[in-house]
């Protein structure tokens, strides 16, 4: 049997590793920058209406609820930042 390392090596510098992402496929990595995008919109409505409601613009209902929305992002993001940790820290005790 004779192996052509060249060629072998050539192909296997062409196929695509398992930890690349499928090329035209959102996945996770979408789902997860939609995620970010949502956060930080958030994050931004609830800073102008804070900001609003220091002028005098906003009404003290509209400040509370833009506050407490804000505080479920983060809590939220909190939680999968927890989570995705444990996670990993899961994977790295696992036997090899």
């Amino acid at each position: 049997m004779d192996i052509n390392a060249l060629g072998a090596a050539q192909r296997y510098a062409a196929a695509r590793p398992a930890t690349e992402p499928n090329a035209g496929q959102g996945g996770a990595g979408a789902a997860f920058a939609g995620l970010a995008r949502d956060f930080a919109a958030t994050l931004q409505e609830g800073e102008a209406t804070a900001k609003a409601a220091m002028v005098g613009e906003a009404d003290p209902h509209a400040l509370v609820q833009a506050l407490a929305q804000t505080e479920l992002a983060v809590e939220a993001a909190i939680t999968v930042r927890d989570r995705v940790v444990e996670a990993y820290q899961e994977i790295l005790r696992m036997p090899v």
